[in-house]
């Protein structure tokens, strides 16, 4: 006996289908004997003096190898409060994180996943990474010469921001200098918490964790960065190039972030 469906059954049934599929949750998938996962999202921390769109170049090359990316507003008011801010922001992805964090978005992110079971490694991008009870500002001052900085008074305190005649030379030597000059007419300040707050936590104790130095750093002094890499026991890449590495190499520090979460599956 043979049954007959009639083609508007059958257009129904496969508009269903379809519709399963666009609304179903994404699932590990076996490839041959190799399981392939979903990619875990990639939260980007920027630092003092920047802001998140100096991440861009390197949210292009993520997003075209099929990571999901976040870039987030770091306050610069100091390390308590932005590791609050940034936590809560955190919360809201929903999976495996990798935490990137550059200069001093590396303290933020020491201290934010040490309260984050899904943040699976870390990234440091010529970044500070402070051991429990150190302050940014007791690494800085490790760093030599000093970075030139203007202060400014607000209503929550003092504000620090690099001087703008020497923006370029301190952080951003191998960058245009136009774009260095769009960069230093654009920069945050920090709160001078930033560098007086203690660290809490050391997240690298537990998680996973990578570092990027960058050779030609007039910020943060690679020997400085070293110190720091190796006391986190991180997974360590160099690379020539200033502070401003995420702008002018961010190949290299797409491919150190891909190596972390590598990791991760």
């Amino acid at each position: 006996m043979r049954i007959r469906i009639s083609r508007r059954v059958a257009l129904a049934a496969g508009a269903l289908t379809l519709l399963g599929a666009a609304t179903a949750p994404a699932v590990a998938t076996s490839d041959g004997d190799r399981i392939t996962a979903p990619k875990p999202t990639v939260v980007l921390v920027h630092g003092a003096w920047a802001d998140s769109s100096s991440w861009s170049p390197v949210m292009e090359r993520l997003r075209e190898d099929g990571y999901p990316v976040r870039a987030i507003a770091n306050p610069l008011q100091g390390l308590t409060s932005d590791t609050a801010y940034v936590s809560s922001y955190l919360s809201a992805i929903d999976g495996p994180v990798v935490l990137v964090g550059h200069s001093y978005g590396g303290a933020v992110i020491t201290n934010v996943a040490a309260s984050d079971p899904d943040v699976k490694a870390l990234v440091y991008i010529a970044g500070f990474i402070p051991a429990k009870g150190e302050t940014v500002g007791d690494l800085a001052a490790k760093s030599s010469p000093p970075i030139p900085l203007v202060t400014t008074n607000v209503p929550g305190g003092t504000e620090v921001s690099i001087d703008p005649a020497h923006f370029r030379d301190a952080f951003a030597g191998d960058v245009g200098r136009t774009t260095a000059a769009n960069l230093a007419a654009a920069q945050r300040p920090a709160n001078l918490k930033a560098v007086t707050d203690a660290s809490v936590a050391e997240a690298y104790r537990n998680v996973p964790s990578w570092s990027l130095i960058t050779r030609q750093d007039k910020a943060i002094a690679p020997d400085l960065q070293r110190f720091m890499s190796k006391r986190a026991n991180a997974h360590t890449e160099e690379v020539d190039a200033s502070h401003a590495v995420m702008i002018s190499r961010p190949g290299a520090v797409t491919k150190v972030i891909e190596d972390a979460s590598r990791s991760t599956r």
